[in-house]
């Protein structure tokens, strides 16, 4: 039986509940959204879009990945947002990611995945992650599975509400101002709203690449 990875957790993160309405746009320009005070900028959203495009393109497989993805721009500026509330939660609960945890948890997706080259391979497929957002990728899991750590939130129902309450109420304090182009900012489900497809923010990566679902 293969052995599965504790992603599981952060996966389930995503629940129900009261929507915050953004008034970005014109009121920040140049911005695709303000979370916490601070501006991600459109240009940084286009170059993690572009550094995605340029993977695909390399790809035998280009057409279908691109297709796959779907309107890249929101859904990177999903995870852009998503992982500043992963952060000020991370703050809150007094949890970091060392480096050593950040390299034992690469090299184990890599020996999961087969190998580097796979790895990136089924990051791009699966989640539309370009190579050097990898890093990042390794990251939001250290922290997302600390945090549950931390707050004893265990896989069942009340676990998972238990978790979405803690992020749903950092997502809150940061005042998620989203640029209206690109939707808006669902703070109970922690993600854009209906503009985005409502896939989980993390999927299980297990030791067969395989068994990764298809969908990011």
């Amino acid at each position: 039986m293969h052995r599965r990875t504790a992603l599981t957790v952060s996966a389930a993160l995503l629940a129900a509940a009261p929507l915050l309405t953004a008034c970005g746009g014109d009121a920040h320009p140049g911005a695709a959204a303000v979370v916490g005070g601070e501006r991600i900028e459109v240009s940084s959203l286009q170059a993690q879009v572009a550094d995605v495009r340029a993977a695909q393109a390399a790809s035998p497989q280009s057409a279908q990945l691109v297709a796959a993805t779907g309107d890249l721009s929101r859904r990177k500026l999903n995870v852009m947002i998503f992982d500043r509330v992963v952060d000020k939660v991370a703050r809150d609960n007094g949890v970091s990611a060392t480096r050593a945890e950040l390299q034992q948890t690469k090299a184990s997706f890599v020996r999961q995945a087969g190998g580097e080259d796979q790895l990136a391979a089924v990051l791009l497929q699966e989640q539309g992650v370009a190579p050097d957002q990898i890093d990042a990728f390794v990251r939001r899991n250290v922290l997302m599975n600390k945090i549950a750590r931390k707050l004893g939130v265990t896989e069942d129902a009340e676990g998972q509400k238990k978790l979405t309450e803690v992020f749903s109420a950092a997502s809150k304090d940061l005042a998620v101002d989203v640029n209206p182009r690109y939707g808006r900012w669902d703070d109970a489900q922690v993600r854009l709203d209906t503009t985005y497809d409502g896939s989980p923010w993390l999927r299980q990566i297990s030791q067969d690449p395989a068994a990764v679902p298809a969908g990011a």
